[in-house]
């Protein structure tokens, strides 16, 4: 796709290619040199579960092209282990190891477990920190159905941070909506109606690629049904056909 004022990102969670879809990338390089010539972001959630040297993370970014951007799932450390509360030392762990990715960061991804709800106390005095520490683009999916209220998007907008369209939706319908800031919005394409396993029809591809058309703000899609290795051609089926109509 060709960059505009308000691009869209098309990717998926982590850059491994199925061997079936192997020949539609360049023959020539890693993985994710090889992933980078055909979508322009990915979604790296190994971060989640361990920490990164900060020499791995600057090499990501050296093998990708200028545009390439990576958003970043936040570690459970912070999200599961301490449920957001006394995060500060952690989230400048974190912080100092991203940094490494320079101008390639895209959002960090605060995912919450789906059993923890919302405390109105604990989420300002996570967001506030996380603030002072991080001035850039942040997207938040919570799953747990206390998190779904106008409240909770006025202290999201507050902060400036994009609740996740997750499809299929947890914890409420309202899920399957970009809520909170809408400076930003960020699409959790998990697939349905199997979690990580089911593909998306050409139907749906085609209704997403004709909603996203009029997106007035960047927009990022990410494809999570990797399992059977759905995400990579539905990331670029959907792909192909925002180009052709930015073509035509």
């Amino acid at each position: 796709m060709t960059e505009s004022s308000s691009p869209i990102r098309i990717g998926t969670a982590a850059w491994t290619l199925p061997k079936q879809h192997a020949s539609l990338f360049p023959e020539e390089g890693s993985h994710l040199i090889r992933y980078a010539q055909r979508l322009n972001c990915v979604e790296i959630n190994s971060s989640f579960h361990r920490p990164h040297r900060l020499k791995t993370w600057e090499r990501w970014a050296a093998t990708t092209p200028d545009d390439f951007r990576f958003a970043v799932k936040v570690p459970k450390t912070i999200t599961h282990t301490a449920k957001l509360i006394n995060t500060g030392a952690l989230l400048q762990e974190f912080l100092d190891q991203v940094r490494g990715l320079g101008d390639k960061l895209g959002p960090l991804l605060v995912q919450l477990p789906p059993k923890l709800a919302f405390d109105e106390g604990i989420a300002h005095e996570f967001f506030t920190t996380l603030r002072e520490l991080h001035t850039g683009a942040t997207v938040f999916e919570p799953r747990h159905a206390s998190w779904f209220a106008p409240a909770v998007d006025r202290l999201l907008r507050d902060f400036e941070i994009a609740r996740v369209a997750a499809d299929p939706p947890k914890g409420s319908t309202l899920a399957a909506k970009p809520g909170g800031w809408q400076g930003l919005r960020y699409y959790r394409l998990h697939g349905a109606p199997r979690t990580y396993y089911s593909d998306y029809s050409e139907e749906f591809l085609r209704q997403l690629a004709k909603d996203l058309r009029t997106s007035k703000v960047e927009t990022w899609i990410i494809f999570d049904n990797t399992a059977l290795g759905y995400a990579t051609a539905n990331a670029l089926f959907l792909n192909e056909l925002l180009a052709n109509e930015t073509a035509s």
